[in-house]
C-alpha cells in the first residue's frame, strides 16, 4: 500500500518514468506541464507532499525559512524512498528508468533521497535546490546522476548551498552536471531545455 497521496498517469514504456516532486504550498499536477515540455511521452508519478505547513504542502518540516529540521529530512527521505519501491511494483515499473523532477522543496527532497536512499532514486533533475542534511552518509554514489540547475542570485536557495550540494554528490562519485543561470528561485526556459537535453542521455 503507497503511503503518500499520488496521481500516476501511464506513458510509453521507452521514455523514463518521471516522478514529480512539487514545491512548497503546491500539489501533484503542479509540475506536469514541465513535464510535458522535459519528457513528453513520460509516465507520471507525482505524489503530495506529507507535511503541512500552515495549510500548505511540504516535504519535510523547517524550523524557519531556509533552516531544515535534518531529522524530519532522513524520515521523510525515507517514506519517499518507500513510496516509490511500493509504487514500482504497484504499477509493474520495476523495469523501467525512473527520474526524480523537483523544484525547490521538492528539488531538496529529492536530492536529500538520492543522498541517503539511492536504492529508490539515482537520477535527478533538481531545479531551485540547496543542500538538504548536513553530513549525508559516505555511501558509493557512482551509479546517480544529478542536473541542478540554479539562479546565483537566488535568496531562498543560495549559491553557495547549492555549490555545497554539488560537492557532496561529486565527493560520492556521482556524475553531476550543474546549469547556473542568473535569476532567483524559478524554473528558466534554458533549464528546461537543459533537463530536456540532459534526459535523453542515459548512463
Amino acid at each position: 500500500m503507497n503511503t503518500l497521496r499520488h496521481r500516476f498517469v501511464e506513458g510509453s514504456a521507452d521514455a523514463p518514468v518521471l516522478l514529480l516532486l512539487h514545491g512548497t504550498g503546491g500539489s501533484p499536477e503542479d509540475l506536469m506541464g514541465l513535464a510535458k515540455e522535459i519528457s513528453p511521452d513520460s509516465a507520471l508519478l507525482a505524489p503530495a507532499g506529507p507535511v503541512s505547513e500552515n495549510g500548505m504542502a511540504r516535504w519535510f518540516r523547517r524550523l524557519r525559512e531556509g533552516v531544515f529540521d535534518h531529522e524530519d529530512v532522513a524520515v521523510r527521505a525515507d517514506q519517499l524512498a518507500d513510496f516509490v519501491l511500493g509504487a514500482r511494483s504497484d504499477y509493474g515499473l520495476d523495469e523501467r528508468r525512473m527520474v526524480a523532477v523537483g523544484f525547490s522543496n521538492g528539488a531538496n527532497i529529492a536530492a536529500a533521497t538520492a543522498l541517503l536512499r539511492p536504492d529508490a532514486i539515482t537520477e535527478v533533475v533538481a531545479f531551485a535546490a540547496m543542500l538538504p542534511v548536513p553530513e549525508p552518509p559516505a555511501v558509493d554514489l557512482s551509479g546517480t546522476r544529478v542536473l541542478l540547475s540554479n539562479g546565483t542570485r537566488d535568496p531562498m536557495a543560495p549559491e553557495e548551498s547549492a555549490k555545497e550540494l554539488v560537492a557532496e554528490f561529486e565527493q560520492r562519485s556521482a556524475e553531476v552536471t550543474a546549469h547556473w543561470h542568473p535569476g532567483g528561485h524559478q524554473i528558466t526556459a534554458e533549464g528546461v531545455q537543459a533537463a530536456r537535453n540532459w534526459l535523453r542521455n542515459t548512463r
